[in-house]
């Protein structure tokens, strides 16, 4: 009995520094994750995209980590779906900063739930990314905010060269979704069009959801319409395309990224979009081994073909690991951001950021061809690709 006494004498003095060092330890290896915030909008009408980017964003953590982390230091993704609501985006905002404590965040959302974030992030010196999202008053937030895609208006100019120079259309009709990405494009393509010495005959927005095109497609043919701009995104490019194509219209089209999706527009759509010129920043066709790598691996992982959606997701990983391997405070992590200068990802080589924190590089023409989008060109004009 007395040896039981001394044992439990001797547990309850060695039971506290147990405890104790069991947090210690657990306390250090959280300390020593990365936290990286993301938000999507991986339910609602937008899911596929939600869908797309946050698999790239889960390949680039995984392979980052894979490799090793960031000077040994593993990342942690923190995943937020915002259902591409503005009031969630922002909620989900609050929530990485006040609660999650994140060191980063990318943006997998919209232009309108990416700019409502946007200020959180800035407030709080919290460098984001925003992956996709066009609207410039985004990196115009602050300068811990980042645009890793073309801004709506370089790629409606790049979209005008591709319409004006390249396929010769000389009177434009443009068909636009109304909202910040349409009206963005519009206004950077029309300025540029103009400037080529095109005429824009018609310019129609419609709404999400819109059913029939047929009414506006008749117009343009009326008012002498050579070309179009079509920007949609994939739901009503479907429509857009159902309806030229029953009305058996064959004219040169210049569409954008919006319909840059694997699942809900070259799948469905097939062949019945060949012929269509569209910007995006991700050439498929590009022999760089971070772009055959990425394909390859996202295929295999994932069943299906990556999009522009998951490219410039996976891109901002690149980015982010690239900055953090100089340093992981906020600051050392925006200025890293700040100067990458020539750095090759799978959406091109980033040229630079301005000091807007707009990045400058290339706008990629791709043409589907048997239902697949391949390599058409590159507009890489300084004074159409600079913000």
């Amino acid at each position: 009995m007395k040896h039981s006494y001394r044992y439990l004498a001797r547990l309850t003095l060695i039971m506290p520094l147990v405890v104790a060092a069991l947090v210690s330890f657990t306390s250090a290896s959280t300390a020593a994750l990365i936290k990286i915030g993301f938000f999507a909008p991986e339910s609602g009408f937008a899911a596929a995209d939600g869908q797309s980017a946050y698999d790239s964003a889960k390949l680039a953590v995984a392979e980052i980590n894979k490799a090793g982390g960031i000077n040994g230091r593993q990342i942690q993704l923190i995943n937020y779906d915002d259902a591409s609501d503005a009031k969630q985006a922002v909620s989900i905002a609050t929530r990485l900063v006040t609660q999650d404590k994140v060191d980063a965040v990318v943006s997998g959302s919209y232009s309108d739930q990416t700019l409502a974030a946007a200020p959180i992030f800035q407030r709080n010196s919290i460098p984001m990314l925003a992956a996709y999202a066009v609207n410039p008053g985004i990196p115009a937030t602050g300068r811990f905010i980042f645009q890793q895609d073309f801004n709506g208006v370089v790629e409606g100019k790049a979209a005008a060269v591709a319409l004006v120079r390249d396929l010769g259309v000389t009177k434009i009709a443009i068909v636009a979704i109304k909202n910040d990405f349409g009206t963005a494009l519009v206004q950077g393509f029309t300025t540029e069009a103009v400037a080529l010495g095109a005429t824009i005959v018609a310019t129609d927005f419609n709404q999400f959801g819109e059913k029939d095109f047929t009414p506006i497609l008749m117009r343009d043919q009326a008012k002498g319409a050579t070309g179009y701009f079509m920007v949609e995104y994939y739901s009503e490019g479907q429509q857009f395309l159902n309806n030229w194509n029953t009305i058996g219209l064959s004219l040169p089209m210049v569409g954008t990224e919006g319909v840059d999706s694997t699942t809900q527009f070259f799948q469905p759509v097939g062949a019945q979009a060949n012929g269509l010129v569209f910007t995006t920043p991700f050439n498929r066709d590009s022999t760089e081994p971070v772009v055959v790598n990425y394909i390859k691996d996202f295929t295999a992982t994932y069943g299906y073909a990556p999009d522009m959606v998951g490219a410039t997701t996976y891109d901002s990983f690149l980015v982010l690991k690239n900055a953090m391997m100089k340093g992981t405070t906020a600051s050392q992590i925006r200025d890293g951001i700040a100067g990458v200068m020539d750095f090759v990802g799978v959406t091109g080589t980033i040229l630079k950021y301005n000091t807007t924190g707009e990045v400058v590089k290339a706008v990629e023409l791709q043409i589907v061809k048997d239902g697949l989008p391949h390599h058409y060109g590159i507009v890489d004009d300084p004074a159409v690709i600079t913000p």
